[in-house]
């Protein structure tokens, strides 16, 4: 009897010790909270298999690496996690060293860091090995591609200067802009590899139909080329165009995606790419070009090129001249403002025919070239040239046509930066409509003042647009 009963006090005695010890798992046991992609991801262009696994690398700074990993961005799993990820340079082949100090599910799983690189690289992914042999195998590729396509642009450097290629000494040195279909096997296969590039780096893009006939892509390249003849090709950057078909009986070219890789960035490659895409619309008198989506910067640029070929085209300088010899008048009444707001039907239809255009971008651009026939130093004809602006803006929200008819300008926030936007409410029959729209016209003040913000930011753009013209035209 004793027996028993110490036997089952000892028994008692351990699952009181089990169930403290699971307490006190519990207890301390604390959540994973991952880590953003961002801050645990550093992504290197490298040239040769000495710069893997240093910083010697050009460190590449990606549009948002947290959208690649789950709905928060981030990664669970690991303690200590650092990430680096190579990227040749010569082939577009990458390579992920992932270390950590250990890895636990802590109540969120352990994030598939294969799958996602994957997901984003591709067949270029490769393992260490295999990458460093790719510098050899492969270090050619880009000129066995890229040779057999069409040169539009070919700008010749001495050696000075392009002082920063160290492997340039006694060569000459060429920037190239190519043309190729990239329905062509070769084509299609280096594009493949250059996609993770337009998901790391142009924001919302997306992998394009390389087997579509319509699809150009243009390259921008370094040739370098010793004494002997042999040279080797730099990939500086590429842009995608459309050819989209425009009844009756004509073609209009869509520019879709243009990058410049980043260690290239800021010495005009940029541009090359659109002047040859632009000279590819004029010698193949397509009805007009334009671009999907371009970024703030893309337009910025284009903008700018767009207003250098406008500023020396002789149809629209009378035009030009008319409105900037009206302005610069003491006053301009109300009813010349609408008249003074945009360039005359057949100027449009002519820079469309002859430069290709469209006149969306044409408006952009109209504003700057008036700007730049004026004296921005009169306070007089500035105040003119702000109201001619200030009417066009109101017109296009308000006056556009008779189904614009309560239209509302409408300050909201926005969560990506401190600036306000603006949206343009209008209101349906209805109750609550009603409501919303009586509570707007109570406050046209308010109205005014926001549309004038409007106006204050337009030109701030096309000042802005204005200078770089004038530094570009020297």
């Amino acid at each position: 009897m004793s027996l028993s009963r110490d036997m089952a006090l000892k028994h008692k005695s351990g699952e009181t010790a089990v169930e403290a010890k699971k307490r006190r798992l519990v207890g301390f046991a604390k959540t994973d909270e991952g880590v953003e992609a961002n801050k645990c991801i550093k992504i290197f262009f490298v040239s040769s298999p000495d710069e893997v696994g240093t910083s010697d690398g050009f460190c590449v700074e990606p549009m948002d690496l947290n959208q690649f990993f789950g709905e928060d961005g981030k990664i669970y799993g690991y303690k200590d996690l650092q990430i680096n990820i190579w990227l040749s340079s010569l082939s577009f082949h990458a390579y992920a060293d992932i270390s950590y100090a250990s890895k636990v599910d802590g109540g969120k799983g352990i994030t598939d860091l294969k799958l996602d690189f994957e997901n984003i690289f591709g067949e270029s992914l490769l393992d260490k090995n295999d990458f460093l042999r790719t510098f050899s195998t492969e270090s050619h590729c880009l000129r066995n591609t890229i040779s057999a396509g069409t040169v539009l642009q070919c700008h010749s450097f001495n050696e000075e200067a392009d002082s920063s290629d160290t492997h340039s000494h006694g060569s000459s040195i060429e920037h190239q802009v190519v043309r190729m279909e990239l329905n062509s096997m070769p084509v299609g296969l280096l594009y493949s590899r250059l996609v993770p590039l337009t998901f790391l780096l142009i924001d919302g893009s997306s992998p394009i139909d390389v087997t579509d006939s319509k699809w150009d892509i243009y390259f921008t390249v370094k040739k370098i080329q010793s004494n002997t003849g042999e040279y080797d090709l730099t990939l500086l950057g590429f842009a995608t165009v459309y050819r989209f078909y425009h009844h009756p009986g004509s073609t209009r070219l869509r520019l879709s995606q243009i990058l410049v890789l980043p260690p290239y960035q800021g010495k005009g490659h940029g541009r090359r790419l659109l002047e040859s895409v632009n000279s590819t619309a004029i010698t193949e008198n397509v009805y007009d070009l334009t671009v999907e989506e371009p970024s703030e910067y893309l337009q910025y640029l284009r903008s700018c090129i767009d207003t250098l070929r406008l500023f020396d085209f002789e149809p629209i300088k009378p035009a030009i001249n008319s409105i900037a010899s009206s302005l610069s008048t003491e006053s301009v009444s109300n009813s010349a403002l609408k008249s003074l707001a945009g360039p005359p039907t057949h100027a449009v239809e002519i820079v469309r025919q002859k430069l290709k255009i469209n006149k969306t971008q044409f408006l952009k651009c109209w504003d700057v070239l008036i700007y730049l026939m004026l004296d921005n130093k009169n306070r007089i004809i500035m105040e003119n040239f702000r109201a001619v602006i200030l009417a066009r803006v109101r017109s296009d929200i308000f006056d556009k046509d008779a189904e614009s008819k309560g239209k509302h300008l409408v300050e909201v926030p926005n969560d990506y930066d401190h600036d306000m936007t603006f949206v343009v409410y209008c209101p349906h029959e209805g109750g609550e409509s009603e409501s919303l729209e009586r509570r707007l016209d109570s406050d046209q003040a308010d109205q005014e003042q926001q549309l004038n913000k409007l106006v204050d930011k337009k030109l701030e753009e096309i000042v802005e647009i204005a200078e770089k013209v004038c530094s570009l035209s020297k």
